[in-house]
């Protein structure tokens, strides 16, 4: 009997260990060291990109931002959104319908007790933000990214 109950308690042990955390992929074409990106991004682009902070709604430069172009990693300058799919969703983060295929990656975090899909850069690894299910068409989604991760690249 007591194996039986070592056996079920082992059981439940591996199928309650959850791997949503181990989504993010851990190595990227770009890798540099915490020393070289505090010494090329802001100490703001540091926190959001190689930490995953949030910055605060409604402080992004980008919010408003209704010029034609692309925005690119604030890290590695890889294109991530068409500005053709942005959209005011007013929750005071730039917030985009749909991504560039390939140049987003996506993983999971539990920080609020909950699971929720981040996204970051798929070149460098840059946290951008996180990804709902609450967009308007064609997708019906909604990336809500950091303006701080974010540079605009304008058509021309």
């Amino acid at each position: 009997m007591k194996k039986i109950l070592l056996l079920i308690l082992l059981i439940s042990f591996n199928a309650c260990k959850g791997t949503a955390q181990n989504d993010k992929q851990e190595t990227f074409p770009v890798s540099k060291t915490d020393a070289e990106w505090k010494a090329e991004l802001s100490p703001e682009e540091f926190q959001v990109l190689r930490r995953e902070a949030t910055e605060r709604p409604f402080s992004s430069a980008l919010l408003d931002n209704k010029q034609e172009g692309t925005y690119v990693c604030a890290a590695c300058q890889n294109p991530l959104f068409k500005s053709n799919t942005k959209f005011d969703s007013g929750t005071g983060w730039p917030s985009f319908y749909d991504y560039i295929e390939g140049n987003v990656a996506f993983g999971s975090d539990n920080k609020l007790g909950y699971t929720r899909s981040e996204e970051h850069c798929a070149n460098c690894g840059g946290h951008l933000g996180h990804v709902f299910n609450d967009g308007p068409k064609p997708t019906g989604k909604r990336h809500c990214i950091n303006g701080v991760a974010l540079r605009f690249v304008p058509s021309n």
